[in-house]
Order: structure tokens, then C-alpha cells, then sequence
């Protein structure tokens, strides 16, 4: 598996619904734009964008609860 591109850290605030992040997320420009994908990163603490490579991470120690 290559390099990514990027890591993005994040808490377990920042996942949506059952403990996805969406990518490309609203800091990334315009240009690097792609259809939104949702990344599973409860499941294993981190997920890798399909279309730009980034990966995204809960930060060490953060842990998703259930609802």
C-alpha cells in the first residue's frame, strides 16, 4: 500500500452517525474535490479515501461509544 497523501487526526466528536468521517472533508480546496465517500474508522481506528488516498484516524486514546 502506498504512502498517503495525508493523515487526518481526528476525536471521537468529529465522526458522524456510527463513527464514520466523510471525505473529501471541508478543509481540503476545491480542486482536490471528489464525490463524498463515507469512511468506516470505528471498526478499526482508521480508514483510507478510495478516490485521494487520505487517511483518517482517531487520535490515540480516543474511543468510540455506542449510542
Amino acid at each position: 500500500m502506498s504512502d498517503p497523501k495525508a493523515v487526518v487526526e481526528l476525536s471521537a466528536n468529529d465522526l458522524q452517525g456510527p463513527g464514520v468521517a466523510f471525505c473529501p472533508n471541508p478543509k481540503m480546496p476545491l480542486w482536490a474535490s471528489h464525490p463524498r465517500v463515507f469512511i468506516d474508522v470505528a471498526t478499526t481506528g482508521e480508514g483510507r479515501c478510495p478516490y485521494c488516498g487520505t487517511v483518517y484516524r482517531l487520535r490515540a486514546g480516543e474511543k468510540v461509544h455506542a449510542h
